[in-house]
């Protein structure tokens, strides 16, 4: 599987699990809701495995200034999933309140949306580099 498709369905699935916790952790399907992170968890590190390999087959420069921008806020969504990450297993002993958990699960969500976003506009605006 190429980069591009690597990533893209690599993505999807990615949405999907965050898709599937948001729903199991809002019914309160605890064990079901855990199964749901890790599964997001590694379906995001394939996706970041992926991602990086576009360049290989993308000049990601083209696409001009959103570049700088996706690349950011890509780091800054990786980074948001420790809010949840770290604020789930707190909320579920009652050392938190479950609202910081829910605050930081939906900006980490809400990231990723934006993410997405702009990677798609990144890859619209790049060009394929010639194959070697």
């Amino acid at each position: 599987m190429g980069p591009v498709a690597g990533f893209i369905a690599a993505l999807l699935v990615t949405v999907g699990f965050l898709v599937g916790a948001a729903l199991t952790g809002r019914f309160r399907r605890i064990r079901a809701h855990v199964l749901m992170v890790l599964g997001s968890v590694v379906s995001l590190g394939v996706a970041i495995y992926y991602a990086l390999s576009v360049g290989d087959v993308y000049d990601l420069e083209a696409a001009g200034v959103i570049t700088p921008i996706h690349l950011g806020l890509a780091r800054l969504t990786t980074a948001a999933y420790l809010w949840p990450l770290v604020t789930g297993p707190l909320a579920a002993r009652g050392k938190v309140p479950r609202r910081v958990h829910h605050i930081g699960a939906y900006v980490a969500l809400g990231l990723t949306v934006a993410a997405t976003v702009t990677g798609v506009m990144m890859l619209m605006g790049a060009e394929p580099l010639p194959a070697s």
